[in-house]
């Protein structure tokens, strides 16, 4: 039988085993635990071994696993008696004499710093009531409001007022409930919580810092932060703690996954398990590096497709997660991307994947059947990160020091159209025009995430004093808020950064990935510096939130009552008419005004209701004026309706 054959033949068997093991590898029962293992048929031998310990010490028992007759490329072990609290690796031997011990690649559970599998009882993690746990209903992925935290982050402040700092438990701490309700998302973006290699989880206490894109065990939930890292089974309590706190309180979880590479290759899981098998390699035989980080994992290949498949299925069943964000999703295959979609659909159809939709350098993958921006079209659910509205509101991501439209520098007028349409076709934005895109790359609007910043660059305060040296508080207050206002009234689905709420600043750092809580750390006493900002971004979100218009959620709506009025340099102005999505209000118009001086434009006759002018929104009206000419202050917006 050929290689392809059995690889197909064990996908086929793991697909079918998995969902009644709890995990693929280990399957534990008081009276035996079963393991498995995807390896090397030509292996000379495999080996399990068991510890007491989760660090240090000999194994008090080594097993030689067994190959199966059946399925050459899995191997098994059954252990008699209960092993619930010890510890297990893999090994396989057969091309070298010195030990390659691993957990595999889908342990479930695992020791401080994650060299060992853990063997454990998962239903002994379940909160109170956790089976009865559920994310909150959506109608539509238009109606997500998506908030981007990294745990650490979020609390470590010293004034935070937080008990759990840089904690799952933070989550669930009646602060961060308190004024994630207040501000009004309905989804938490968690930076990647998996179990990730860079942070030593054996001294909790020394200052240690990663964003976590740098993976380890996939599907173990990160042991830095929960409060007992040694205790196998306390990080994966405390995480479910978190998301059924958040669900508690109406708020959805989306989990940031790297499955476009590992932390290093020779180290890896994937490569001690079956050498050379998960990873892309250049003609020349060199490793392939399209995500910039060393190496690129093959997703086209039968068991790393079935086991990104698997992984993710597993994240939703038994964490409950409602969304994926992919990191550097264009590294991975459109089919893949596609199955994924189509599975997680089948499970839960509220559940969103979005992504990167860009790789680091040049994949060895064909481009044309990459999961990029480009190919979104060919997908069928799956959405992506729009760089053009975002750098035509800010300027290039190649230089921090350029500006754009925030700047007062004319041409990004067609590039913001294309974000508020949604980037999908609409007759009047000229693609041509357009930053990066020559063309519309959605089929719908929920297709596109709208953002100007998020956690891997400059925050959007930071950008702006780069671009515009010397500017003043209240200009920066001023451009920020204008900023947020085309995120939030744009057809795409709105992403925030955690903190831009608080006029978050990281110190001019553009990749702070490694950079201590001084930098990256939310700085809560600003919500009593600048109490405008919050109340506009909250009352910005809402007004989104109570008016369909502004997410109708189909191409075809957006076509209809979206209609974009003449644009002048530096301004850009639309209306949502006709009762938009049902909406109450019949026409809604939007102006955006990036110039230093107030511009006049011109409104259909009638009577209209001034929600948002000069940083102020209020829904019940701020004051009146009649259609004709219409005068927008400099550097903010202008929302009205009849």
């Amino acid at each position: 039988m050929k290689l392809k054959t059995l690889f197909l033949v064990a996908l086929t068997a793991m697909a079918a085993s998995s969902v009644k093991a709890q995990g693929p590898e280990t399957t534990y029962r008081k009276e035996a635990t079963s393991f498995q293992l995807f390896a090397p048929h030509k292996a000379k031998r495999v080996l399990l071994r068991l510890y007491d310990e989760g660090m240090g010490g000999k194994p008090f028992k080594t097993i030689k696993m067994t190959r199966d007759k059946q399925l050459p490329n899995i191997w098994r072990a059954r252990v008699e008696g209960d092993l619930k609290g010890k510890y297990y690796t893999f090994d396989v031997t057969g091309t070298s004499k010195q030990p390659n011990e691993t957990p595999g690649i889908f342990a479930r559970a695992v020791s401080a710093n994650g060299q060992r599998g853990a063997i454990i009882d998962m239903n002994e993690t379940n909160p109170d009531e956790w089976l009865e746990d559920s994310g909150p209903v959506i109608d539509s992925y238009a109606d997500q409001v998506i908030y981007e935290l990294h745990h650490r982050d979020f609390s470590v402040h010293p004034e935070s007022g937080f008990e759990h700092k840089g904690k799952y438990l933070a989550l669930t701490e009646s602060r961060a409930i308190r004024h994630l309700r207040k501000l009004g998302i309905t989804a938490v973006h968690i930076l990647p919580s998996f179990d990730f290699a860079s942070i030593d989880e054996t001294r909790p206490d020394a200052p240690q810092y990663n964003w976590g894109y740098d993976p380890q065990n996939y599907n173990v939930p990160e042991g830095s932060y929960s409060t007992d890292p040694a205790d196998p089974a306390c990080r994966i309590r405390e995480f479910k703690q978190m998301v059924m706190a958040l669900h508690n309180a109406g708020i959805r979880v989306i989990l940031d996954v790297v499955y476009n590479h590992t932390f290093d290759i020779q180290n890896s899981n994937f490569q001690k398990t079956y050498p050379g098998y998960f990873y892309r390699k250049n003609p020349d035989g060199t490793w392939s590096n399209g995500s910039g980080c060393g190496n690129e994992t093959a997703s086209e290949r039968d068991m790393m497709r079935m086991f990104m498949i698997e992984s993710v299925k597993y994240w939703i069943n038994e964490y409950h997660i409602d969304g994926f964000r992919f990191d550097l999703m264009g590294v991975h295959d459109l089919k893949t991307m596609n199955m994924i979609s189509d599975l997680v659909w089948q499970i839960n159809p509220r559940v969103y994947i979005y992504g990167e939709g860009w790789s680091a350098g040049q994949c060895a993958y064909a481009q044309d059947k990459l999961a990029t921006k480009a190919n979104i079209k060919k997908t069928r659910r799956l959405a992506a990160f729009s760089d053009e509205l975002r750098d035509a509101l800010r300027g290039p991501f190649s230089d921090d020091t350029k500006g754009a439209f925030l700047a007062a520098i004319p041409g990004s007028e067609e590039s913001i159209k294309a974000g508020i349409a949604g980037m999908i076709a609409h007759p009047q934005v000229d693609y041509g025009k357009v930053n990066y895109a020559q063309e519309p790359w959605a089929n719908e609007p929920t297709q596109m995430i709208s953002y100007v910043s998020c956690h891997d660059d400059m925050c959007l305060v930071d950008r702006l004093r780069a671009e515009l040296p010397g500017i003043s508080q209240e200009e920066l207050i001023r451009l920020d808020l204008l900023a947020q206002t085309a995120v939030f009234t744009s057809q795409g689905v709105p992403f925030m950064l955690a903190g831009e709420e608080m006029l978050r600043s990281k110190k001019g750092v553009h990749n702070s990935y490694n950079s201590p809580d001084s930098i990256n750390q939310l700085d809560w006493q600003n919500l009593d510096r600048y109490p405008e900002v919050f109340s506009y971004y909250k009352n910005l979100i809402y007004l989104r939130k109570h008016h369909p218009a502004f997410r109708l959620g189909k191409a075809e709506l957006v076509r209809k009552h979206l209609e974009f009025l003449p644009t002048q340099d530096n301004l850009v102005a639309f209306r949502l008419k006709d009762h938009a999505g049902e909406d109450s209000w019949q026409d809604i118009i939007v102006v955006l005004n990036a110039n230093k001086a107030a511009r006049n434009i011109e409104i259909p006759e009638g009577t209209w209701t001034v929600v948002c002018s000069e940083g102020v929104i209020d829904e019940k009206g701020i004051t009146t004026v009649q259609g004709g000419q219409v005068s927008v202050s400099p550097q903010s917006a202008l929302i009205l309706h009849n």
